[in-house]
C-alpha cells in the first residue's frame, strides 16, 4: 500500500524541512499551507512537497482538505515540529508493505525540551491517531487537541516513537499556552460547559501533583517540574479565560446584547502545534 503524508503550516520555515526530510521515503507529500510570510512554501517546493495554499480554517478542516487532496488512502498526518525516526518509518513501510489489520493507528510521541527528551509528566507518552485510511473517518471539528475519529473500530498502536519538538524555549511555550487556552476554553463555551472560582481553585494544584508525581515528572530534573509547573498554569488559564468568557456571555444576555466568546483562533497566529 502506498502512504501519503499531510502537514497543514503557517510560519514553520524553521521546522518543515527537518520535518520533510524525515518522511522523505513516503509515496506523497502534501503541505496546506495558511498563506505563511516566511520561506515555508520555498522549503517545502524544494523538498519535493505537493504544496497547497488557503486561508486558516481551522486545524481540522486544513487537515482533513490535505487528507482529501491526497493521492492515496492511507495518511501519516505529521505537525512541522514532529520527526518520523527512522525505527518508526521502517515500522510503517512493513506495516503497510504486510497490510494493516487495523483502519487506523495510534503513535506514541515524546517531546524534547529544554535539551533532553521528556519521558513523564502528561506529555508522555502522548499517543496520537497519525496513521490512517482516510476513507474510515475524518478530523473532528474541536477548535483545539482535534484528533482524527475512526468510525466503529478501535485503532491499533505502533511501538515506535514520534519525535516532538514543541517549543524552542519557555517563553515559547508560555506565548504557546496563551493561544491554546483561548481556544479550549471556546471550545468549554461552545458545548455549554461552565465553572466557577472553586474549580479554578481547586484543578490547577491537582494538575501539578498529576504531572509531577504520579506522572513522574520528578524523574525529569528540572525540566519535569518547568513542565509540571506550566503544564498546572495552562489548567488555570483555560479555567480562567472560560470563567471570564461565561461571565461576559451573563452580561450580554441580561443587557440584550450579542454574546461573544473570543477572538477567532487564527488571530494568535500559531496554526499547527497540537
Amino acid at each position: 500500500m502506498k502512504l501519503t503524508v499531510t502537514v497543514i503550516t503557517h510560519n514553520e520555515s524553521r521546522n518543515i524541512g527537518a520535518a520533510l526530510e524525515s518522511v522523505s521515503w513516503a509515496d506523497e507529500v502534501i503541505v496546506v499551507d495558511s498563506n505563511s510570510t516566511d520561506d515555508t512554501v520555498a522549503i517545502a517546493s524544494r523538498h519535493g512537497a505537493r504544496i497547497e495554499v488557503r486561508p486558516w480554517t481551522g486545524y481540522s478542516d486544513q487537515k482533513n482538505l490535505a487528507a482529501g487532496l491526497a493521492s492515496h488512502d492511507w495518511i501519516l498526518s505529521l505537525d512541522a515540529d514532529e520527526r518520523v525516526t527512522p525505527a518508526l518509518a521502517r515500522e510503517i513501510r512493513d506495516l503497510l508493505t504486510r497490510g494493516p489489520q487495523k483502519k487506523g493507528y495510534r503513535v506514541s510521541r515524546v517531546t524534547f525540551y529544554l535539551g533532553r527528551w521528556l519521558h513523564s509528566t502528561d506529555w508522555y507518552p502522548d499517543y496520537q491517531l497519525r496513521l490512517y485510511d482516510r476513507r474510515c473517518g475524518s478530523w473532528n471539528l474541536r477548535r483545539v487537541h482535534e484528533s482524527f475519529q475512526l468510525e466503529n473500530e478501535r485503532p491499533g498502536r505502533l511501538q515506535h516513537h514520534l519525535e516532538h519538538y514543541a517549543y524552542r524555549d519557555v517563553s515559547d511555550h508560555v506565548t504557546s499556552i496563551d493561544h491554546y487556552t483561548t481556544l479550549a476554553a471556546e471550545q468549554w463555551m461552545s458545548e455549554g460547559r461552565r465553572t466557577s472560582v472553586l474549580e479554578i481553585a481547586i484543578h490547577p494544584p491537582v494538575a501539578f501533583l498529576r504531572n509531577y508525581i504520579l506522572r513522574f515528572g520528578i524523574r525529569d530534573g528540572s525540566a519535569g517540574f518547568l513542565v509540571s509547573v506550566l503544564n498546572s498554569y495552562y489548567v488555570f488559564m483555560k479555567l480562567v479565560k472560560l470563567w471570564e468568557m461565561q461571565n461576559r456571555f451573563a452580561r450580554n444576555v441580561s443587557i440584550g446584547g450579542p454574546a461573544k466568546t473570543g477572538d477567532s483562533p487564527a488571530k494568535a497566529g500559531r496554526y499547527d502545534k497540537p
